[in-house]
C-alpha cells in the first residue's frame, strides 16, 4: 500500500496538484484501490486555489495518516505566502524526513527550498522561477528537464510537467508496466510518451 500526501494552501496551482492526483488515484484504482490518496491542509477550512477553484482538504497537519509520498504545489502561495509560514515549512521539513519520496511541481520548488528538502540537490521549477531560486542559493537549478530525480527527491517543471513525474514516480513504485497502464488509463499522451526509461536526469 502506499500512501500519497498532497499539500494544499490557498493560491496552490490547481493542476499542480490535481495531475498528479489523477495518476495516483488511477494508479490505486487499476492496484484494486490498495493505495491512498489525501489533500493535506494548515486548517480544515476551504482552500481557494490560484485559479479560484476551492477545495476542502481531507486532513490538517495534525491528523494525517502516515506518507510513504509528500507533493508539494507550485503557485504564487508557493513563492509569496507559505515560505515565509514556519507551521507550513516546519511540517513539510518533518514530513519530508519520514517519507520515501518527496515531490514538487512548478514553484513547489521554492516552497521545499525554504523549507529544506531542495537544498543541496538538483531540482527543476517553471522556466520564469528559474533564475529567482537559483539565486537564493544552495541548489543547483536544472533548466532543460522535465522533471529531475535527485536521490529520493522528484521536481518538475510547470503544471503538466507534474503528470510527467508522477507517472514516473508510479513506475519507479509499481513497475514501468503498471505505469504505461496508468498513462493509457488517463489517455495522457505526451510526445514522447512516458520517459520513465529515461527520467533526463536521474
Amino acid at each position: 500500500m502506499t500512501t500519497y500526501g498532497l499539500l494544499i494552501f490557498n493560491d496552490a496551482e490547481e493542476l499542480d496538484f490535481v495531475g498528479p492526483w489523477e495518476v495516483f488515484t488511477a494508479s490505486s484504482m487499476l492496484r484494486d484501490g490498495r493505495d491512498t490518496a489525501v489533500l493535506i491542509s494548515e486548517k480544515s477550512e476551504p482552500v481557494r486555489c490560484a485559479k479560484g477553484m476551492r477545495v476542502l482538504p481531507d486532513h490538517t497537519f495534525g491528523d494525517h495518516p502516515p506518507l510513504d509520498v509528500l507533493l508539494v504545489p507550485g503557485g504564487s502561495g508557493a513563492r509569496e505566502t507559505e515560505p515565509y509560514n514556519p507551521v507550513v515549512t516546519g511540517w513539510i521539513a518533518r514530513t519530508a524526513a519520514q517519507a520515501s519520496w518527496v515531490s514538487s511541481v512548478c514553484t513547489g520548488a521554492e516552497l521545499m527550498h525554504a523549507a529544506g528538502p531542495a537544498r543541496g540537490r538538483r531540482v527543476a521549477t517553471h522556466w520564469s522561477n528559474e533564475d529567482a531560486l537559483e539565486a537564493r542559493g544552495g541548489v543547483t537549478v536544472v533548466r532543460d528537464a522535465r522533471y529531475v530525480v535527485d536521490g529520493n527527491l522528484v521536481t518538475s517543471q510547470g503544471v503538466s510537467a507534474g503528470i510527467d513525474s508522477a507517472l514516473w514516480l508510479v513506475g519507479r513504485l509499481h513497475g514501468r508496466e503498471h505505469a504505461r497502464a496508468v498513462r493509457r488509463y488517463i489517455q495522457y499522451d505526451p510526445a514522447p510518451p512516458y520517459l520513465a526509461d529515461e527520467p533526463g536526469v536521474g
